[in-house]
């Protein structure tokens, strides 16, 4: 079994902003994968899926962002998951708009979510996969930036959704070449674009 998690808040407040990217990227990839689901099970939205005959779980929190390592370690521990069979989908602030990049382990950079799953998890097993979805960061006409609780939770305008949506596919594509075992040719595609 393979888990995949999208990161977001529930609830139709929060359901297009950019906290929420991780929660469209399982969207987009349950309806590719044909996924049964969701249930609530774990904490959170359910589904359960399978890419090349091998069973794919997808799962997107609904204990709010901060606590999202609550579900996700419910899910590890239930299906005896190694983190190399975790991918977290979640937002960065630290990249452009709309780029995406992606890498196996390291720390949570400040990203709450990233945070409570390391904290759930345990010491030593932050060695999951990450596809990180940039979201920039926006400056006031002070120079100084918005800042970044508030600006999270704003919701995608229009331009930015029509923008997102070619990036959820190739989001996707990511996660069935990573699901595959072929984190290194994900990350040759993705990690230079944008």
């Amino acid at each position: 079994m393979k888990l995949v998690v999208g990161l977001g808040n529930p609830g139709p407040k929060y359901e297009l902003t950019r906290h929420n990217v991780g929660f469209l990227a399982i969207d987009r990839l349950a309806e590719k994968l044909g996924a049964q689901g969701p249930v609530q099970k774990f904490q959170g939205d359910f589904y359960t899926a399978k890419l090349n005959g091998e069973p794919v779980a997808l799962l997107k929190p609904q204990t709010f962002m901060n606590l999202s390592g609550r579900s996700v370690a419910a899910a590890a521990t239930f299906y005896k998951l190694e983190p190399t069979d975790i991918i977290v989908i979640h937002d960065e602030l630290d990249l452009a708009p709309m780029a995406l990049r992606l890498k196996t382990g390291g720390g949570p950079g400040g990203h709450n979510g990233l945070k409570s799953i390391d904290e759930s998890l345990g010491s030593g097993r932050s060695g999951y996969h990450r596809i990180r979805v940039g979201i920039g960061q926006r400056l006031l006409p002070t120079g100084r930036r918005v800042p970044a609780e508030q600006y999270v939770l704003e919701p995608y305008g229009d331009d930015e959704l029509k923008a997102l949506d070619p990036l959820l596919g190739e989001v996707a594509d990511a996660v069935s070449l990573i699901l595959r075992g072929e984190m290194t040719r994900a990350m040759n595609l993705y990690n230079k674009k944008g």
